[in-house]
């Protein structure tokens, strides 16, 4: 009997599968970062992607309050968009904080609502979370529609809360606890959009 090969996979949706980080995605994270840097400079700032920043990366990936993940297309298996959860809290808190990015040359097709929808029931299910939050600018509509289209609630204002290119950056707070989970893709949406 020939065995089943477990996917490597943490979900998958219609049209993207979740998967973690790998050293072997630099390259490919590495060229779309500099190919998306218009997009991401307002609110990320723009830094070269290195082997050595990467290397970073992954090493506060290994610990237990941080976890990085992919987006990908299911078929193909480009990378689409990336999820970090940061700085997991255990304990009686049971929350991670979210950060999220897609990429110019895929941006606006759903790629990201879907993928974050499933990072969202991988945190609330095998990681164990109870509340997730997005700290996003006030300016940055896209992100803040998207937590919103999510099911994320407005809890609060915080000014000069992340430096960003040198700058303290006011953002707004917006939460999810796991109760609260909307579906990721509603029927008859976004898996039949291109």
């Amino acid at each position: 009997m020939a065995s089943i090969k477990p996917s490597p996979h943490l979900g998958q949706g219609p049209r993207v599968a979740l998967r973690h980080l790998h050293r072997r995605d630099y390259a490919e994270i590495a060229a779309l970062t500099r190919e998306s840097a218009e997009l991401h400079r307002p609110w990320l700032g723009v830094q070269e992607p290195t082997v050595e920043a990467f290397e970073r990366r992954l090493e506060r990936f290994g610990r237990p309050a941080h976890e990085g993940f992919v987006i990908c297309l299911r078929e193909g298996g480009a990378i689409v968009g990336g999820v970090n959860v940061n700085d997991i809290l255990r304990g009686s808190r049971q929350c991670g904080t979210l950060g999220f990015t897609a990429y110019a040359a895929t941006t606006g097709r759903g790629y990201l609502t879907e993928g974050l929808g499933l990072v969202i029931r991988y945190a609330f299910g095998p990681l164990g979370l109870h509340r997730l939050e997005a700290n996003i600018q006030p300016g940055n509509t896209r992100s803040l529609s998207l937590v919103q289209r999510l099911g994320f609630r407005y809890e609060g204002f915080s000014p000069a809360f992340q430096v960003i290119d040198g700058e303290w950056r006011d953002h707004e707070r917006w939460a999810l606890v796991s109760g609260n989970v909307r579906p990721t893709v509603p029927e008859g949406g976004a898996a039949g959009r291109r």
